[in-house]
C-alpha cells in the first residue's frame, strides 16, 4: 500500500491558503458567495486527508458521522428560511464549540503530557462555554426563551464561582493528584458540566438587543477552542491550529466592530445586563401619531430623496421582497433611494445585507451609518421598517441606557415614517423617542403587508 502520510502537512497548509482566500472573499457582498465555496472546498480536502493519518481507526463510525452531519446540514441549509439565519449560525456555531469541547475530552483521556493537557483542559472550557451560551442565544432568538436579560440576586457571584470550580477542577484533572482519593473520571465530568454552567449563566442576562456581539463572541471562542485542541495533540494537527487561530482572529476583530457600533464594551455586553432596566422618571412629550398608507404614498410620489431603514421587524415579517418592490417603483418614478444599514440592526453581523441581497437590491444602494447619516437632513421621507433600538434619538440623552450608542439619525429626515406592529419597545426594553416626534407618523401593521400597500397606492398615483 503507498504511503501518502507524507502529503498530510502539504495539504493542510494549502487548505489553510484556501480558508484564507474564502475569508477575504466573505468579506465582500459581491464575492461572499465565492467565498463560502473556496472554504468548503478547503475543509472538504482536510477532511479527506486526515483519513490518512497514521493509526487512525473507527474509518466506519467516521464516515457514518460525516454522512449524517452533512445530510443533515444540506436539509438545513434549504429549509431554514434567511429569517431564521440568526439561530441557526448560532446553533452551527455551538455545535463547532461542542466538537471542540469533545476533542479536548479525548485528549485528556489518551495523554499524561501535563502541557498538552492544560492545552485541552483550555480549549475544553472555551469549548463548552462557547456551547452552552450559543445554546441560550438560540433559544432567544427562536423565541423559546425570554429574550431580555435573565437575571437573579447574586448572579455574578454564582457565575465566578461556576468558573473558578471549573478551572479547578480542570487543574486537578492535568495534575491528577494521587494525594485526593479521586481519579480522573471523576474530574473530567465536573470539570465539563461546571463549564457548561458557566456557559449557560453567562449568557443568561445578555438581552436579545445584544445577540450580535454575543454571536460573534462565541463565534471567536470556537475558533479558539479548535486552534487550542490543534496544539494538545501527540503530534500537532496544524491545520486545526492555523484554521481556529482565523476564525478566533476574524471572530474577535467582528465582536469588537459590533461592540464599538453600540459604543459598549465587550464586558459591558456580557456582563452589564443591557436592557434589564428601563430609565425611570422620564416622561416623553407628544404621542404617536398614525397615518394611512395612501397617505404615505402621496408623501412618497413627490419627495426627491428616500431612505429606507430596515431592522429586525422587516426579517420577521419578510418583507425585503415587498421593499425591493417599493424601491423599484420609486426609482421608475426618479426618486433617489438609499439604504441606511446600523452594523447591529438585525440578530446578526450583516443580516439586513443579506436579507436585501437574497431580494436582489443591489450592494451599491447599501450605505452604512457613518456614510448616511450626514444625508438624513436632506432627506424628504425615511421609511424606518421595523427597526427600533437602532433609530432611538433616547441615545443622545444622559441618563439614557442607550446612551452613547451611534444610531441612524433618522429624526433630523424631513418626514419619518415608522412601519410597525404596534406600540411596543425594542429589544432594549427602551422607549423610543422618534416614534413621538413631530416630524414622526406610524404606519401601524405587518411590514410586508404595509409595503404592499404602498406599493399598490403608489401605482394608482
Amino acid at each position: 500500500m503507498i504511503d501518502l502520510t507524507w502529503a498530510i502537512d502539504p495539504v493542510y497548509i494549502a487548505t489553510i491558503f484556501f480558508f484564507i482566500v474564502g475569508l477575504q472573499r466573505m468579506s465582500h457582498p459581491l464575492t461572499a458567495r465565492s467565498g463560502i465555496v473556496w472554504a468548503g472546498a478547503a475543509m472538504l480536502i482536510a477532511t479527506f486527508v486526515t483519513f490518512l493519518t497514521p493509526n487512525l481507526t473507527n474509518f466506519a463510525l467516521m464516515a457514518i458521522a460525516i454522512v449524517i452531519g452533512g445530510g443533515f446540514g444540506y436539509i438545513a441549509a434549504k429549509r431554514v428560511a434567511m429569517t431564521d439565519m440568526p439561530q441557526m449560525i448560532a446553533l452551527y456555531n455551538g455545535m463547532g464549540g461542542g466538537a471542540a469541547a469533545g476533542i479536548s475530552a479525548v485528549a485528556l483521556l489518551g495523554t499524561t503530557n501535563a502541557a498538552t493537557a492544560s492545552l485541552a483542559v483550555v480549549g475544553g472550557l472555551i469549548g463548552a462555554i462557547s456551547f452552552a451560551g450559543s445554546v441560550i442565544a438560540f433559544l432567544k432568538l427562536q423565541g423559546l426563551m425570554r429574550p431580555r436579560p435573565i437575571t437573579f440576586t447574586g448572579q455574578q457571584f454564582v457565575n465566578m464561582a461556576f468558573l473558578t470550580l471549573a478551572i479547578i477542577s480542570g487543574v486537578l484533572v492535568v495534575l491528577q493528584p494521587s494525594w485526593i482519593p479521586l481519579t480522573v473520571s471523576i474530574y473530567l465530568p465536573l470539570f465539563f458540566i461546571l463549564s457548561l454552567g458557566f456557559g449557560f449563566l453567562m449568557t443568561l442576562p445578555i438581552g436579545g438587543a445584544d445577540m450580535p456581539v454575543v454571536i460573534s463572541m462565541y463565534n471567536a471562542f470556537t475558533g479558539l477552542a479548535v486552534a487550542l485542541d490543534g496544539f494538545s495533540f501527540a503530534t500537532p494537527n496544524y491545520a486545526m491550529v492555523i484554521a481556529g487561530i482565523i476564525v478566533g482572529a476574524a471572530g474577535s476583530l467582528l465582536t469588537l466592530n459590533m461592540a464599538r457600533a453600540m459604543n459598549r464594551s465587550i464586558s459591558n455586553v456580557f456582563f452589564g445586563a443591557f436592557g434589564a432596566t428601563e430609565e425611570k422618571g422620564i416622561e416623553i412629550q407628544g404621542s404617536m401619531k398614525s397615518i394611512d398608507a395612501d397617505d404615505v404614498a402621496v408623501m412618497l410620489a413627490y419627495a426627491n430623496k428616500v431612505i429606507i431603514a430596515p431592522g429586525y421587524g422587516m426579517a420577521v415579517a419578510q418583507a425585503q421582497q415587498k421593499v425591493k418592490e417599493l424601491t423599484d417603483l420609486l426609482e421608475s418614478k426618479g426618486i433617489l433611494v438609499k439604504f441606511a444599514i446600523h452594523p447591529v440592526a438585525g440578530r446578526m453581523p450583516g443580516h439586513m445585507n443579506v436579507l436585501l441581497a437574497e431580494a436582489g437590491v443591489d450592494y451599491g444602494h447599501l450605505f452604512d451609518r457613518d456614510e448616511i447619516n450626514p444625508e438624513f437632513p436632506s432627506t424628504d421621507v425615511v421609511l424606518v421598517i421595523g427597526a427600533n433600538d437602532v433609530v432611538n434619538p433616547a441615545a443622545h440623552r444622559q441618563g439614557s441606557p442607550l446612551f452613547g450608542m451611534p444610531i441612524l439619525d433618522v429624526e433630523q429626515a424631513i418626514n419619518v415614517i415608522v412601519l410597525k406592529r404596534g406600540q411596543g419597545k425594542g429589544f432594549a426594553g427602551i422607549e423610543n423617542d422618534l416614534f413621538y416626534r413631530d416630524n414622526t407618523r406610524m404606519l401601524y401593521g405587518d411590514a410586508q403587508e404595509s409595503a404592499g400597500k404602498l406599493v399598490q397606492a403608489l401605482k394608482k398615483l
